[in-house]
């Protein structure tokens, strides 16, 4: 499915309001400026505060589940928007998709 490139400067929240910051592998490959995102790079959550019962299980990552298929970056394949996405507890634990709230549309890929 067709999508514009996820990139570093996006803004995305994990459900809980979250902020999902972008910690790219390789910033060679760039869309507007800012490097493009692929599998290799790591998405980190920061300010999440949700909890289950009594005990606080914030996101702290993202797993993108299905990156672009024709579109690499250096090799690894890229990240779409709308993609489908989890945001991940330290154990693990799903807590839902990423919602990306602001992200580039010139450049599209599939």
């Amino acid at each position: 499915m067709p999508g514009a490139l996820f990139h570093v400067g996006a803004v995305a929240l994990c459900p809980h309001g979250g902020q999902v910051t972008t910690v790219p592998g390789s910033p060679r490959v760039t869309v507007l400026g800012m490097p493009v995102a692929s599998m290799a790079d790591q998405f980190l959550v920061a300010g999440c505060v949700f909890t289950i019962g009594t005990k606080p299980q914030p996101c702290v990552r993202v797993q993108w589940l299905a990156p672009a298929t024709r579109v690499t970056v250096l090799g690894m394949p890229a990240i779409l928007v709308p993609e489908p996405g989890l945001c991940q507890s330290v154990e693990q634990i799903p807590a839902g998709p990423p919602n990306v709230v602001n992200v580039q549309a010139r450049v599209t890929g599939t």
